[in-house]
């Protein structure tokens, strides 16, 4: 029997790949047609790529959290269950932030930033209170938006999902289709046959990750390079050590506290942290998130609405870790005195303000609400604008690692964690036939 070549070490050949691809192209002349068509194709393919993914998002968080409402029925603590999950997110989200203040406090990144103060920009997307709370209220059955741009005169409309939404929507179907009983019965069978169609899709797109991964690595070597970082050292230090640390020590020591193997987590789990790090997306990565979270062993009926829901409002390096290092960052920097009641604050928005980034690509929404909580120029964001994603990735990484942590804790601690032999998360990616 031909033995398969382990799934995450075909994404890790496709990232050395994506690599050597990126700095060659970045080695060329950047106006040849050589570099100008690396850095296209690797775009295309990039972008096409994660848009699969995406494509996937929608019907799959709906007929799977519709599934497990109707399976979280028969297990009769569904109640806990989200207590539960919340519970740890909040705990979680508190180790992280609390990392992150200390990190800005002992090195103070603010003070030893090589950026002009002509680079402070008001951002165009801001993050308040309010929209987060009117964001959770559906604008249609569909949780679909739309926005419109005019450039040269030219008006594009674009639609996209607001996944928080769908997220409430699916709840209430899947209750209600549970509540009218065998009225809603023919229903769930057939949500039941759709989500097994939609599994088998998600399969062949999976399989395509190592590809993926190639392009998106190597696109954001061409578009970004390193050399920005320089002006930013202290601060993107400050960023990347606070996120090593949670993923690296934090993570690991709850899950040995809860006497689960760490080896065995990440070894599921890594390749979802992987597309996390090179797609920039917890919402692009949630398939393959999900996929993984069911290898640990979470029971199905969990995770379809667990890991959904994480995507949407856990955010330990975008919503802890990134804006309490960012805010003592632009506090710093201007010279503005932080209270104790301002470091409370900040742990305050971390905790619970986790769902206004939403899923989606980058944290400006998360450190404008911040800022604008402790009444901080919002000016500051734009300075750290320029290398916002290459700290993105690293944020997207240790995203995806809480979303697959939280409910693997949560299933141990309810007994919803089936114990299973170690198997690398390819054999159930590649048997796409």
């Amino acid at each position: 029997m031909t033995r398969r070549f382990p799934f995450s070490a075909q994404v890790l050949v496709g990232m050395a790949v994506g690599l050597a691809l990126g700095f060659f192209a970045r080695s060329l002349d950047p106006a040849s047609p050589a570099a100008m068509g690396i850095a296209e194709g690797l775009r295309i393919v990039g972008d096409s790529f994660v848009q699969l993914l995406k494509a996937m998002v929608v019907p799959l968080v709906f007929t799977a959290i519709v599934a497990s409402i109707a399976a979280l029925r028969d297990l009769g603590d569904a109640a806990k269950l989200v207590t539960s999950t919340l519970l740890w997110f909040a705990i979680t989200a508190l180790i992280a932030v609390t990392i992150g203040l200390a990190l800005g406090t002992i090195i103070q990144p603010g003070l030893h930033a090589g950026i002009e103060t002509a680079a402070a920009v008001r951002p165009s997307t801001t993050g308040s209170w309010l929209d987060f709370l009117r964001g959770l209220i559906p604008a249609n059955i569909l949780g679909i938006g739309a926005s419109t741009k005019i450039v040269d005169g030219e008006a594009t409309t674009a639609l996209s999902f607001n996944v928080l939404q769908l997220i409430v929507i699916a709840i209430a179907v899947g209750a209600a289709a549970v509540k009218v009983g065998d009225a809603g019965a023919p229903f769930l069978t057939f949500n039941a046959s759709a989500l097994a169609i939609f599994r088998r899709i998600l399969r062949w797109v999976i399989a395509l990750t190592p590809i993926g991964s190639a392009a998106l690595i190597g696109h954001a070597i061409v578009a970004y390079g390193w050399a920005s970082l320089s002006a930013l050292g202290a601060f993107a230090g400050a960023v990347y050590i606070g996120l090593a640390l949670v993923l690296f020590v934090v993570y690991p020591l709850l899950l040995r506290s809860q006497g689960l193997g760490v080896r065995q987590f990440f070894a599921d789990a890594w390749p979802a942290i992987q597309l996390g790090f090179v797609s920039r997306s917890s919402i692009g990565t949630l398939p393959v998130t999900e996929e993984a979270v069911e290898r640990i062993g979470v029971s199905r009926s969990y995770a379809a609405f667990a890991v959904p829901f994480a995507a949407t409002t856990k955010m330990d390096g975008c919503a802890a870790i990134y804006p309490a290092v960012s805010a003592l960052f632009v506090a710093q920097y201007f010279n503005v005195p932080l209270h104790v009641t301002d470091y409370l604050l900040i742990v305050a928005v971390s905790v619970i303000g986790s769902a206004a980034t939403a899923g989606l690509t980058g944290a400006v929404v998360m450190l404008t609400l911040t800022l604008t909580t402790l009444g901080l120029p919002l000016e500051g964001a734009g300075l750290l604008l320029a290398i916002d994603p290459i700290l993105d990735m690293g944020r997207t990484a240790v995203n995806v690692a809480g979303q697959a942590l939280v409910p693997t804790i949560v299933a141990k601690r309810h007994g919803l964690l089936e114990v299973r032999e170690a198997a690398p998360m390819a054999t159930a990616a590649l048997q796409v036939a």
